[in-house]
């Protein structure tokens, strides 16, 4: 997909599982479970997809996934899968060596988006990218650095306190432009400070929805996950962008949906709904 200066790819970085009710929230299992079926622990399987931009003069990535697993644990839990593909091997297909990439934006700090920003070197963590600069929301890397009992289970501050260790993270402050054609829109219902890309050449339009709308079925308003900590503002959120998503014609991509990559939205007379899919 070409927007602009940019060509666009999907990245998988492999897939994990989270509980099935957090994922949907107050909708009912019968009417989730038609889509997005569970395992014998209640569990749903989630995609961890990146989004490559290249053009410009600039290998841009959006998120990095889980990274690589060093808890067998939490390998259990989270049902982490990398057989299929990873971030670096699925970079190389792309033909894009580590060293090439010039920036990341990290929509947030959770360990699912922020997890492959380093990676274990002669037993130290360093950032992945090594020339790169790594963006994120000043308010948000400050509401990691004082999360509360209900959240404080989504960052591993391992895992990214290194890019500012080595000064390679950047701390915006609030929406706008970052790079030629990639505008940032802020969200706080999730957590606090998301920032989701917007990718427009006036033309096409493409939307990294990150965890507002993770999965597609998430385009329906009252799908909203169990882990956000404002739902209410989820709703407003999403009331706010599905309608310029259909007024304008974007192309929504979904971070988190383990068979819909991205796809055009429909607002039909029971509410919204996805469209055409779209290749990336």
């Amino acid at each position: 997909m070409h927007i602009g200066p940019y060509d666009a790819r999907s990245i998988e970085t492999g897939t994990f599982a989270l509980d099935g009710g957090a994922m949907f929230g107050v909708v009912p299992k019968p009417l989730w479970e038609k889509h997005h079926p569970a395992d014998d622990r209640n569990r749903v399987t989630l995609a961890a997809r990146a989004l490559l931009l290249r053009g410009a003069g600039r290998t841009i990535l959006v998120d990095t996934g889980n990274g690589e697993s060093r808890d067998p644990k939490r390998t259990e839990i989270f049902k982490l899968d990398h057989t299929r593909s990873d971030l670096l091997s699925s970079l190389a297909r792309e033909g894009v060596t580590p060293e090439q990439v010039t920036d990341v934006i990290l929509t947030h700090l959770h360990f699912d988006h922020a997890g492959g920003a380093t990676r274990e070197t002669d037993g130290v963590l360093r950032p992945t990218f090594p020339n790169a600069r790594y963006y994120v929301q000043s308010a948000h890397w400050n509401a990691a650095a004082r999360a509360t009992e209900r959240d404080r289970a989504s960052f591993l501050s391992e895992q990214y306190n290194p890019l500012m260790e080595e000064q390679r993270l950047e701390l915006l402050d609030g929406e706008g432009e970052i790079l030629p054609g990639i505008r940032l829109l802020t969200m706080y219902g999730h957590t606090t400070a998301m920032q989701c890309p917007l990718i427009s050449d006036g033309r096409t339009t493409l939307l990294y929805c990150a965890d507002v709308v993770p999965f597609r079925t998430h385009v329906q308003l009252p799908w909203i996950m169990g882990y956000d900590l404002r739902p209410l503002v989820t709703l407003e959120e999403k009331r706010r962008i599905l309608k310029r998503a259909v007024e304008e014609n974007w192309v929504l991509f979904f971070e988190h949906d383990p068979e819909v990559v991205a796809a055009h939205v429909t607002h039909e007379q029971k509410g919204y709904r996805v469209g055409e899919q779209v290749v990336l």
